[in-house]
């Protein structure tokens, strides 16, 4: 199966094709840091030209749900559900923390892993896994303390894993991994994980004049 796999949870406006059987086949990466509505989808026409494919070779999209950008996040979900109904395939969201932890266990099997991204505003978005990848910590926000307290309490065979994403082949082989052991995951939609409010919020206490006769 060719999987489809998306990233705009962080600064990087990411797509790559990847063959369960073959592995990647072609990406495509902007580091953008804003704007990602405006280039995903000539970042995912970019990674099937280079793989060499069309949308309808296309068996399943994966897409990195947060934590993150509230809107990367929301655009790249938004986008990833849009293709799977379209094309009539599956969409798989993989977390961030899990795509980094897993990333970190690549180079070092056998161990378990802490993975931490920095989330502005006094916080930090956590999550540990045990050596097989299962995880012990479900993401949560935590206040930048209470993290550094985790990674200091870790020991020292667990692995840190730090950063604000992983490698987009990295999404697509853990959905290619969760279809294979969960078929029952094609029914479910990826949501996106929003572990704190949006950044931006509307004003309080702020209104217009409203005008006469209106």
């Amino acid at each position: 199966m060719r999987i489809l796999a998306l990233d705009t949870a962080a600064n990087l406006c990411a797509a790559c094709v990847f063959d369960d059987a073959g592995g990647e086949l072609g990406r495509a990466v902007l580091d953008l840091g804003k704007g990602h509505a405006e280039h995903l989808m000539g970042v995912i026409e970019a990674a099937l030209e280079r793989a060499g494919c069309a949308y309808a070779d296309i068996g399943a999209i994966a897409v990195s749900i947060g934590p993150g950008s509230f809107t990367g996040v929301r655009v790249g979900v938004a986008t990833a559900r849009g293709l799977a109904l379209a094309l009539g395939v599956p969409a798989i969201g993989i977390t961030t923390l899990e795509a980094m932890a897993t990333q970190a266990r690549d180079g070092q099997p056998g161990r378990a892993t802490l993975a931490r991204i920095e989330a502005g505003r006094g916080q930090a978005y956590v999550a540990a896994y045990a050596a097989d990848g299962r995880p012990t910590l479900e993401p949560a926000a935590l206040s930048i303390e209470d993290a550094g307290r985790l990674v200091a309490d870790a020991g020292p065979d667990t692995i840190i894993a730090e950063g604000q994403t992983a490698d987009i082949a990295v999404y697509a082989r853990l959905a290619a991994q969760k279809l294979a052991a969960a078929p029952g995951i094609v029914a479910t939609k990826p949501k996106p994980l929003y572990l704190r409010d949006a950044d931006a919020r509307p004003q309080e206490a702020f209104a217009l004049p409203r005008k006469e006769g209106a």
